[in-house]
């Protein structure tokens, strides 16, 4: 992804995860590994499509990844998530990230973007509509209830 391609807003969204980077995170070049990251953000985006009404989403890609900036040890990094794109059985979530530098002038950073793709899927592991999941969480709901 290249900058002219980059959201205008990239705080879209509502902040998902705020997490503190630790010196287990680092790899080989003192830096945070990048599949720490991209962790938090497979987390962020199944929160964020979470917000569909289905309990139950897995995490089908990861179309785009792009490392903008390192990110450091002692770093407090905030994911924000928002969905782009729903579908029958899909959505699209984008998760942009922003690292609150530990060391002076500790300034906020967008330091990571990605896109990944979620399915809603039933009891049954199976991919299950957006509308069939929400009918069948209220009717869990008005069974407790009763």
């Amino acid at each position: 992804m290249t900058d002219e391609n980059l959201p205008s807003h990239p705080r879209t969204g509502e902040p998902i995860i705020r997490v503190m980077m630790m010196p287990r995170d680092t790899n080989a070049h003192g830096t945070i590994f990048g599949g720490v990251i991209l962790s938090y953000i497979d987390q962020a985006g199944a929160i964020e499509a979470r917000k569909l009404g289905c309990a139950r989403v897995v995490t089908v890609a990861m179309d785009s990844v792009d490392f903008k900036h390192p990110v450091f040890v002692g770093d407090v990094l905030t994911l924000y998530g928002e969905t782009i794109h729903i579908g029958r059985t899909s959505a699209r979530v984008r998760v942009n990230v922003f690292a609150e530098r530990f060391e002076p002038p500790c300034e906020s950073e967008f330091v990571t973007t990605a896109e990944l793709v979620f399915v809603a899927i039933g009891e049954d592991r199976r991919p299950i509509t957006f509308q069939e999941c929400r009918v069948r969480q209220s009717e869990k709901i008005a069974e407790k209830k009763t």
